[in-house]
């Protein structure tokens, strides 16, 4: 299958190497508004080289796009590239507001094309693992969740023309690192119906636009509770701490290993941590190779792809409601 991808910054990198080691897709073509960077890009993957996005769609006969820019782009490039009948595989978050969320969703619809959004975390062999456990009911109905982001960012990180800014990366710590585990405590715990929450920048005044330091408090459509607070304030990148509880005990997360814990606090490494090759950082989890092979497997078989721009867009109009929240001082329901 022929695929291009679009910005050719960090992210881009596990993309492509993801998508150099699947024997089913040909990088094709590379696009990125820097020169140097697509340039980059393109010898190493042996692909032509555009500096522009709507000449690269104009003159290549694609299968899928991999979208890897700015947060503000994402969805006017997942539109263009769906009626071009052209399959897309978005970073997140896949949108900037809610009524972008459901332009995408209405592109997709219209389009029958293959939409995918990078959740990666929920192909980790504990998410994976805690989902059959708790879909077995053994552990009981859920009680509540709560879950922690401690990441470092500094100065250096926002030294690029998009991160941090109000305009392109279109928020902070919610939008761009717990937006992850948003989507993880909605996947494994249901769907958040109304959210209070507060945001802060704490950290970094001055040097960026955005919120460095978040809390959450989100009430499930089942009537539970979960919160998570997330900061980009930490001294070093920790593992991501999910925690959820049960009738009949918990599941912990810490990074890629799970445990279970019985009502007499007897704590069990719940499944093996596999042998993984890392394309990024440890921290963000190893699930991109194994996202991007399953969308390439439905994309060959027309099996869907689950997490779609409705199953995608859900974790963006949660972090919508959140920036709400915090704006106006009160909850906010989410539609």
């Amino acid at each position: 299958m022929k695929v291009a991808v679009i910005g050719c910054g960090g992210i881009s990198k596990m993309h492509l190497k993801a998508l150099n080691d699947n024997p089913d897709t040909d990088i094709v073509a590379v696009a990125d508004i820097k020169p140097e960077r697509a340039d980059e890009a393109a010898k190493e993957y042996g692909a032509k080289a555009y500096y522009d996005f709507d000449e690269l769609l104009k003159n290549e006969t694609l299968d899928a796009v991999h979208i890897c820019t700015p947060h503000y782009l994402h969805t006017d490039m997942a539109i263009k590239t769906l009626k071009a009948g052209v399959n897309i595989l978005t970073e997140k978050p896949c949108s900037v507001s809610a009524d972008e969320v459901e332009s995408l969703r209405k592109a997709q619809k219209e389009s029958g094309k293959q939409v995918g959004v990078c959740f990666q975390n929920r192909y980790n062999n504990c998410v994976i693992h805690a989902k059959k456990i708790i879909n077995s009911g053994s552990l009981g109905k859920i009680l509540s969740a709560r879950a922690f982001v401690t990441w470092s960012r500094g100065e250096d990180y926002y030294s690029d023309d998009w991160h941090g800014t109000l305009d392109k990366e279109c928020g902070g710590v919610l939008i761009n690192q717990s937006i992850h585990t948003l989507d993880l405590i909605e996947y494994l715990c249901g769907k958040c119906k109304s959210v209070t929450a507060h945001v802060s920048n704490d950290h970094l005044k001055g040097i960026i636009e955005v919120e460095d330091n978040a809390s959450v408090l989100m009430e499930l459509e089942s009537g539970i509770t979960a919160i998570m607070y997330a900061t980009t304030a930490y001294a070093e990148n920790s593992d991501v701490f999910i925690e959820i509880s049960f009738e009949n005990g918990k599941l912990r997360f810490e990074g890629d290993r799970l445990y279970t814990i019985d009502k007499n606090n007897n704590i069990t490494e719940a499944c093996e941590r596999p042998e993984a090759v890392y394309h990024g950082q440890s921290y963000w989890g190893v699930g991109h190779s194994i996202l991007i092979n399953d969308y390439y497997d439905c994309l060959k078989s027309g099996r869907k792809f689950e997490i779609d721009a409705f199953e995608g867009g859900n974790a963006a109009k949660l972090v919508f409601a959140c920036y709400k929240s915090s704006e106006k001082g009160e909850s906010v329901e989410i539609n």
